[in-house]
């Protein structure tokens, strides 16, 4: 497995607010910038809506990653892709018509992801695989950073893998929670090809040295 076929994208819940610009500056290296996006009402915690979004978009070196964690998305997600973000991740228990909304998100010009909770299950995605772009198994339940990685949410990532070679799909399966140097070779084994991981990028001394670390062990684990 190529390195270059693995992504990195830290998150920026970790990153210091005050200082966001440099923040963004020291994960040049990245593939993306992972913007999570909560509303205090599908999370219980509150963190930033489009005006900030926007003005991430605006000084960030790399293309973001932006996870709608929020009720309604069907509303409210195409804006963001409207922002000009890269890649929009909604979430499965809050979409009215996950495909429909997909559709747009694509038409709008962004990646469209997924996400699953912990609980969910993720059979009823198999048959719209090619629907979406990314499909992100949360490793935590979502709402909070720095929570502890969830192991057993490993035979439901290998499972949406073996499903989405078996059917010759292209969709990238994302991880996020919990995604460390000590967890990242359990997902890529899992099957995952693109990681979120906040303070074991943005909590290191060399941001970019921790990007390349993470990088290399998730490339020498990953199963295709």
């Amino acid at each position: 497995m190529a390195d270059s076929d693995i992504r990195i994208n830290p998150s920026i819940l970790a990153a210091d607010f005050v200082n966001m610009q440099a923040e963004l500056a020291r994960i040049a290296t990245a593939d993306f910038a992972h913007v999570d996006v909560m509303d205090n009402h599908f999370v219980p915690n509150l963190t930033f809506g489009p005006q900030m979004v926007e003005r991430i978009q605006a000084t960030s070196p790399v293309p973001l990653d932006v996870h709608l964690m929020i009720t309604d998305p069907d509303r409210w997600a195409p804006g963001y892709a409207e922002l000009g973000a890269a890649s929009v991740t909604f979430h499965l228990e809050a979409a009215t018509e996950p495909v429909a909304l997909a559709r747009r998100l694509r038409q709008i010009g962004a990646r469209a992801g997924v996400a699953v909770k912990p609980a969910t299950a993720v059979e009823g995605l198999y048959e719209v695989l090619d629907e979406f772009d990314q499909i992100l198994v949360m490793t935590v339940e979502p709402g909070f950073g720095g929570q502890s990685f969830m192991a057993d949410q490993m035979p439901k990532l290998a499972r949406l893998r073996e499903e989405a070679n078996r059917r010759g799909s292209q969709v990238w399966l994302q991880v996020d929670g919990g995604i460390s140097a000590s967890t990242i070779a359990q997902a890529a084994e899992a099957g995952a090809d693109t990681f979120v991981a906040g303070s074991a990028v943005f909590g290191a001394e060399d941001p970019e040295q921790a990007i390349a670390a993470l990088r290399s062990e998730a490339a020498s684990h990953h199963t295709h």
